[in-house]
């Protein structure tokens, strides 16, 4: 007869908790509807914001002098600006030498076209040379 209670009780207590485990498996989320706003905006203000990262792109650069002397280089500059309007100059220092690089090209034969007119400038030393150059961002058809 002990045995009989002791598995009607272990039956019952089996069973209650097979019934509330069914219940706790599902689970209902009210969500305001406002949240999806809220997410569309960040996307747009991420895209907004890392679009200054995407400035940047490997390319080609012209390497119009490498001196020892800025004084030469600063030359060099105001004459390209005078001759090649359209070419942003970069002016940077690698101890002990000023290097001017000109121009941001996304491929080699873009450079090809200002080399050599700018060699025709310049006696000697003038290259194309890999670097990572700006780029304008591309706006889509919304903005």
């Amino acid at each position: 007869m002990n045995n009989r209670i002791f598995i009607s009780l272990a039956m019952m207590v089996f069973t209650a908790l097979q019934s509330s485990s069914q219940s706790a498996s599902s689970v209902t989320v009210h969500k305001d509807p406002r949240i999806d706003l809220l997410v569309s905006k960040q996307i747009e203000i991420n895209e907004v914001t890392t679009r200054n990262a995407r400035r940047s792109a490997p390319g080609y650069r012209i390497l119009v002098i490498s001196s020892n002397n800025r004084n030469k280089v600063t030359e060099a500059k105001s004459t390209i600006y005078q001759q090649f309007p359209e070419l942003k100059g970069y002016m940077m220092y690698q101890s002990p030498f000023f290097r001017l690089k000109v121009g941001n090209f996304r491929d080699r034969t873009e450079a090809e076209t200002y080399l050599s007119a700018i060699q025709k400038l310049f006696q000697g030393g003038v290259y194309i040379v890999p670097d990572t150059i700006e780029v304008k961002p591309e706006k889509n058809d919304s903005e």
